[in-house]
């Protein structure tokens, strides 16, 4: 299959120079040319399946052209050797923790699959063992992700962007303490300006003639297209239990879009999701699309929930392809919301009392959002995407207690932290980047 640029400005590329490049030269997003449909018959039998099996049917359905049949079956069960629990929380709402992988957050589904099929590719091409370069800018997870998803993978060297001073004491860890191959820039700014960066080293040209670049953040096809296998999963969960198919109502935390953008291509393959809930913190930018069909990027705003501290979502290019440019039909597939930091407080203080399920800051916004749009009949899931320990001291401030950290993240709290600090400026990246050995 090929993928075209969402710029369309660009010639399309195979599988492997999507994955390869990340970013198209025309700065656009690749996008696969079409979207194949599952049967129907699947969902016949979906309930009975285990999320590996479920998995590499949808990654057989989108990427069999281009990966044989038993490489693919063994990216996707390294990938997922770690549950996705569906839980009821209350009434008809259930919650799908996303936080059970290496480090404790959604991404590692995207970035564990992006490293293994890199690999498979860079190991297919490379006779020459040329190193491939992975960039990645973060807000909070992808970082952790990532840098652990490739972690002493052969041929290839990661280099993680994050703002200073942005990003949880323990998400900082995750990606500052590993050494080996993965190296960690401390920007000061934002995280739309390591975005910036990131994006700014794809199309220089001398960069790219020195070196193999490559993204790993939701911009690159191999990064936020298996996040749909979560989707898929979640459905089978409430087949299994019971549950009530017909109105299935999914809450997303949004920041940069690619997990929703995900579900959306999710749909599109024939999930049968009835809408989609774009739940925002205070970087509202999506909503008042939604609102006014008008999108206005604007500087990000920091919040408690800051994995989603955005102010120039990457990823609604993605949306916008999806539906044509109709603001019409994405207003039908998605309702949006947006909370400040004293309703996610609200949120996951009252739902702790209430239930005694303890939220995180992002997956509070996206609880609020559900419990808000969520109509009589239909069956709401919301997205758990980190455990409340990564952000452990302002949960504890806000629910007046103690939040235990599990062993995998204490491990890394006991790490040394290494770090080249550098400012918001791409002269100053491209230099470290030219003088890396």
């Amino acid at each position: 299959m090929q993928y075209y640029s969402t710029n369309h400005q660009s010639p399309d590329v195979s599988l492997q120079e999507a994955v390869t490049h990340g970013l198209a030269p025309d700065r656009g997003l690749y996008m696969p040319e079409r979207i194949p449909v599952i049967p129907k018959a699947f969902f016949n039998n979906i309930s009975e399946m285990s999320l590996p099996d479920i998995a590499y049917v949808v990654a057989n359905t989108l990427f069999g052209e281009d990966i044989d049949s038993e490489t693919l079956k063994n990216i996707v069960k390294d990938t997922l050797n770690f549950n996705i629990p569906l839980k009821h929380v209350t009434e008809n709402r259930y919650v799908l923790e996303l936080f059970h992988g290496p480090t404790l957050a959604f991404k590692d589904v995207g970035a564990r699959f992006m490293a293994r099929l890199l690999a498979h590719f860079n190991q297919k091409q490379n006779s020459e063992g040329k190193v491939v370069n992975v960039l990645v800018a973060t807000s909070g997870d992808t970082g952790s992700a990532v840098a652990n998803g490739f972690l002493n993978v052969p041929g290839i060297r990661v280099f993680v962007l994050y703002p200073k001073g942005k990003v949880s004491p323990i998400q900082e860890s995750q990606f500052t303490t590993l050494g080996g191959n993965i190296t960690a820039f401390e920007v000061k700014g934002t995280f739309d300006d390591c975005q910036a960066l990131v994006k700014s080293a794809f199309i220089d040209e001398e960069l790219n003639e020195k070196m193999i670049l490559t993204s790993a953040n939701s911009i690159n096809v191999a990064r936020f297209l298996p996040q749909m296998f979560y989707y898929f999963y979640a459905y089978a969960q409430l087949a299994k239990n019971g549950k009530s198919l017909k109105h299935v109502v999914v809450s997303v935390p949004s920041g940069n879009f690619g997990n929703l953008a995900a579900g959306l291509i999710a749909k599109r393959m024939g999930l049968p999701i009835e809408r989609f809930i774009a739940a925002n913190n205070a970087n509202d930018v999506f909503f008042k699309y939604l609102q006014t069909g008008e999108y206005n990027p604007q500087p990000s705003i920091a919040t408690i929930a800051n994995a989603m501290d955005v102010g120039a979502p990457s990823n609604f290019d993605r949306i916008l392809d999806i539906y044509g440019n109709s603001h019409e039909a994405i207003t039908t597939d998605i309702h949006g919301y947006t909370y400040d930091d004293e309703a996610i407080a609200r949120t996951i203080r009252d739902t702790y009392r209430s239930t005694g399920y303890l939220l995180d800051p992002h997956g509070a916004v996206a609880y609020r959002a559900l419990v808000k749009d969520l109509q009589p009949g239909e069956t709401g899931i919301f997205l758990e995407t980190a455990h409340p320990a990564k952000f452990k001291d302002s949960v504890e401030e806000i629910i007046g207690g103690k939040v235990s950290i599990p062993s995998k993240l204490a491990q890394f709290a006991k790490g040394e932290k290494q770090t080249v600090k550098i400012p918001a400026s791409f002269s100053s990246l491209k230099k470290q980047l030219l003088n890396t050995k």
